[in-house]
C-alpha cells in the first residue's frame, strides 16, 4: 500500500469513527480491507481507494469503517470496575436516587454487548437488595453488525469462557442445539440496543446518571477524546458517574470532571 493511499484510507476513518491510525498500523488495513476488495473482484487497496472515490458509496463506506472498528470485547472485562459498581458506585447513586428508585445507564461503544449484559447481570444479582427499582439502559455502537449480534445475545462456547463464571452461565443462559449460547430473556430484556456514533449528537439519548465508555478512548487523538468527553458530560446528570477502562486517561480541558476517590477510571461531574 502507497503511502497516499493509507493517509487517505486513515483521514477518511478519523472522520467516520474517530479512529486515529498511525502508518505502523497500515498492515490492519491491508488485513481487514483485503476482503472487501476481493468481494468486489478488485486486485487490492489501490484498487479499492480508487473505486472509493469514483463511487462514493455510502454502504461501501459503512463496511469499511465497521471493518476497521475494534470489536474486542468479553463478559466482565477487567473485572474490577464490575466489582466497584456492585459494592460502590450503585450504593452512592441509589442514594441519591432513592426519592426516584430510577437509574438510567448507557454503555458507550458497546461492541458485541458483553459489557451492557455484564452490567444487566451485576443488577440482576443484586436485585434483592433493591426491591422497586426500574434500571434503564441503553447501549450504542456505530456498527449495525455488531449491534444486531448483541441484540440477539447469542454467544459462542468460546465467547462465554471467557471471564464468565460458569455458576452465571448456567444461571442466565440457554444452551443451543449448535453449541451456542443465548442469554434468558430476563437479561436481554433490559438493554435496548441503538445505533450511536460517539462523533456525532447523542443528545436524543436523553440524560443518565452512570455512563460506561471503556477501551474506547484509547482509538482517538487528544482532541477527539477531549470533544467526546464534552459530550459525555452533557449526556450526564449532575450527580452522575463517568467510567473509563482501567488503562485510558480523561481529557478534560473544560475541568468538568472530578476523578472519585477509590474507584479507578471513575469521575463525577464537579459541583
Amino acid at each position: 500500500m502507497q503511502k497516499e493511499e493509507f493517509q487517505y484510507l486513515a483521514s477518511m476513518l478519523k472522520k467516520r469513527s474517530g479512529l486515529d491510525l498511525a502508518e505502523d498500523k497500515s498492515y490492519l488495513i491491508e488485513s481487514r480491507l483485503l476482503p472487501i476488495a476481493r468481494g468486489l473482484k478488485l486486485e487490492g487497496i489501490s484498487e479499492l481507494c480508487a473505486y472509493i472515490r469514483k463511487t462514493a458509496s455510502e454502504s461501501l463506506l459503512v463496511e469499511i469503517t465497521e471493518a476497521m472498528t475494534t470489536n474486542e470485547s468479553s463478559f466482565f472485562r477487567d473485572i474490577k470496575p464490575y466489582e466497584q459498581l456492585r459494592q460502590l458506585v450503585l450504593p452512592q447513586l441509589m442514594a441519591k436516587l432513592g426519592h426516584s428508585k430510577r437509574m438510567r445507564i448507557w454503555s458507550a461503544a458497546c461492541s458485541t454487548g458483553q459489557e451492557p449484559y455484564t452490567i444487566a447481570i451485576c443488577l440482576q444479582e443484586d436485585m434483592h437488595k433493591m426491591p422497586g427499582w426500574q434500571f434503564d439502559m441503553v447501549a450504542t455502537d456505530l456498527a449495525k453488525k455488531v449491534i444486531d449480534k448483541a441484540a440477539q445475545g447469542i454467544y459462542s462456547q468460546f465467547e462465554v469462557q471467557r471471564g464468565l463464571p460458569i455458576q452465571l452461565l448456567v444461571k442466565y443462559f440457554n444452551s443451543l442445539p449448535d453449541t451456542s449460547w443465548q442469554l434468558k430473556d430476563t437479561i436481554r430484556g433490559m438493554v435496548q440496543f441503538k445505533l450511536q456514533n460517539l462523533l456525532t449528537d447523542y443528545s436524543a439519548l436523553g440524560k443518565f446518571d452512570l455512563i460506561f465508555c471503556r477501551n474506547v478512548l484509547i482509538y482517538f487523538d487528544e482532541e477527539t477524546k477531549a470533544n467526546v468527553t464534552l459530550k459525555m458530560a452533557e449526556r450526564l446528570e449532575p450527580h452522575g458517574v463517568l467510567i473509563l477502562g482501567s488503562t485510558e486517561t480523561l481529557i478534560d480541558p473544560t475541568g468538568k470532571f472530578t476523578a472519585l476517590p477509590d474507584l479507578r477510571g471513575a469521575y463525577q461531574l464537579k459541583a
